[in-house]
């Protein structure tokens, strides 16, 4: 039976209006640098120069925590509840008016496929700024005593593997608890945290309550050890989180956590089969693996094995790689030449050290960052691949025979980000869920987020949680 085509459905670029250069976001205005210089932010799809981007040096770090620092003490953490939420429910409308542009452009600076950026990413963003809306007069009932109040100005670090949607995990609860921040969103993927500067201009949000400072390592770094900075939110490496961890142990301030991750994902001999399949692909697949809570190690009971990988290979012959910007596309490009280069060392090593390689046939693009949808099976727990975080759509494989050894297996890792578990089962699926050492832990589905819901980790993937009513803890002085 042939197999059928789609046509080429591509999203029109037409939509996204984007600046030769961009400055920082200052008190309420962009603004050139006073000591850093300009880089070129590119489309990892194509390597094509989107726009010239500015570095923040100490100099505008330090003028953006000033202004944070005015207007957290002049206006924000004055305004009654009630008024600080009106403004986050103009900003998350606003996100909605311009979801289609903001999809866009997220998938032309990162590579994802479009229909993520359009279906997951820039809903979620918005979901989030209504979902803190609604708690920004309401903090004296979340539990943490009778008068919370914020704590000042908050220093904001996140990645490039969900740009828009990490800004608003950090900036919604801020903002609703009465902090103002200073946002440093990741060198490779800067165009969508300006875009939102853009949309705080529309939204008339007052001068410095929130700021953009672009810029590598070195910006982050100056950003977390500024002495006016009153905590830290950092979403991104392991490594990275440890230095900052550090830092703030030193100069006595409070920070929260989301690091790496190495999640199982476990399926028993019972669980429906099909929708497992389906989950094992969004959970490892999605965005190209580049998901911290990832579900990079797959599970299955050896009575199953056989059935599940054959199923497995057959969906990963159906999946499309190519262009992100093409809404057929489920597979888009590796965020960085750096990245890729990571995921081939240690996919090369997994080979090495026995692994079976498995990708389905797959013609990458000449141009770009790509790399194959890749099943890795033989693993054995002292593999690298099985112990490492990789960040790409990178799946090693192992197997368990009794509940009692897949937990073992699962927890057998320095992270504790999340893990899913696949059952018909309720009683198994609680029994596992209480001895998996998991910040979140997700019974026949995964990758499942919602505003509501709190999201963090244990051990070498952090501390502290983001969302929900517990999220908000990190944000108010109680």
């Amino acid at each position: 039976m042939p197999k059928f085509e789609y046509a080429p459905a591509p999203e029109s670029r037409s939509i996204v209006s984007l600046r030769d250069s961009y400055g920082l976001f200052i008190d309420g205005a962009f603004t050139d640098t006073a000591d850093g210089r300009i880089f070129k932010t590119i489309s990892p799809a194509t390597e094509e120069v989107l726009a010239e981007v500015t570095e923040a040096g100490p100099s505008d770090v330090d003028r953006a925590v000033t202004a944070a620092r005015k207007a957290y003490e002049q206006t924000w953490s004055r305004l009654p509840g009630k008024e600080r939420a009106k403004y986050l429910f103009r900003i998350a409308r606003l996100v909605q008016e311009r979801s289609r542009e903001l999809a866009v452009l997220e998938s032309l600076n990162n590579g994802k496929p479009i229909k993520e950026s359009r279906d997951v990413d820039i809903p979620l963003v918005a979901a989030h700024f209504f979902y803190h809306a609604g708690w920004a007069d309401k903090l004296e009932f979340a539990g943490y005593g009778p008068s919370p109040g914020p704590i000042g100005v908050a220093g904001q670090i996140i990645p490039w593997n969900f740009p828009l949607l990490m800004l608003a995990w950090k900036i919604a609860p801020a903002l609703a608890c009465g902090n103002t921040v200073v946002l440093k969103p990741a060198e490779t993927t800067p165009l969508t945290a300006l875009a939102f500067a853009e949309i705080c201009q529309q939204a008339d949000l007052p001068p410095g309550v929130v700021n953009i400072v672009t810029g590598a390592g070195e910006t982050g770094r100056a950003l977390a050890e500024h002495p006016g900075i009153d905590k830290v939110a950092f979403t991104g490496s392991t490594e990275v989180g440890k230095q900052i961890a550090r830092a703030c142990r030193r100069m006595h301030r409070r920070n929260t956590l989301e690091l790496g991750g190495k999640a199982a994902n476990i399926v028993f001999e019972d669980a429906p089969m099909d929708q497992a399949v389906e989950g094992i692909v969004n959970g490892i697949f999605f965005n190209q693996g580049h998901v911290c809570c990832a579900g990079s190690r797959l599970l299955v009971q050896e009575s199953v094995y056989d059935e599940v990988i054959a199923s497995l290979r057959r969906r990963l012959a159906t999946l499309r790689l190519g262009d992100p910007l093409d809404k057929n596309t489920d597979v888009g490009a590796i965020n960085s030449a750096a990245q890729l280069a990571k995921i081939r060392e240690l996919s090369d090593l997994g080979e090495a050290e026995g692994a079976e390689r498995w990708s389905p046939p797959c013609e990458l693009p000449a141009r770009g960052f790509w790399f194959p949808p890749t099943i890795f099976t033989g693993v054995a727990q002292a593999h690298r691949i099985a112990r490492e975080e990789i960040f790409g759509p990178v799946l090693s494989v192992l197997t368990f025979r009794t509940p009692a050894e897949a937990v073992e297996k699962a927890n057998n890792t320095p992270y504790g980000l999340s893990a899913g578990v696949w059952t018909e089962k309720g009683s198994l699926i609680l029994w596992m869920a209480s001895r998996l050492r998991a910040g979140v832990v997700w019974a026949n589905t995964f990758n499942r987020f919602d505003p509501a819901s709190p999201f963090g980790g244990y051990k070498e993937s952090g501390y502290g949680r983001e969302g929900g009513r517990h999220g908000l803890e990190a944000y108010l002085d109680v």
